[in-house]
């Protein structure tokens, strides 16, 4: 194998190492740029999470004031949201049944 053989393939493999080299950096920073999303979103939700307790004391405090059972009003609604959410399933499970091709047993 002569020289310049060996050199070709050294360029190629030069070419394709800096190609990868490029395309690693670029992940590397897609990744940062995620993790940096990350906990932006982390710290927005932490925000809410803290603006959701003192709303929920607020309402419980009204709701203690004109005798109100939140704690009740609160179970009902998960309730009636469970009993939605499992009819919504009855009725695409029965609807998928409906349009389901016959299979052929003969």
């Amino acid at each position: 194998m002569g020289l310049g053989s060996t050199a070709k393939k050294l360029q190629t493999v030069a070419e394709r190492a800096e190609k990868v080299y490029k395309r690693l950096n670029k992940l590397r920073d897609e990744v940062e740029e995620t993790q940096n999303t990350v906990k932006s979103i982390e710290s927005e939700v932490a925000g809410l999470e803290d603006e959701l307790k003192e709303q929920r004391a607020v309402l419980y405090a009204i709701a203690e004031q004109q005798g109100i059972d939140a704690d009740a009003v609160a179970a009902e609604t998960h309730i009636t949201e469970a009993e939605a959410k499992a009819q919504a399933a009855e009725e695409t499970e029965a609807a998928e049944e409906m349009t389901a091709p016959e299979s052929d047993t003969a």
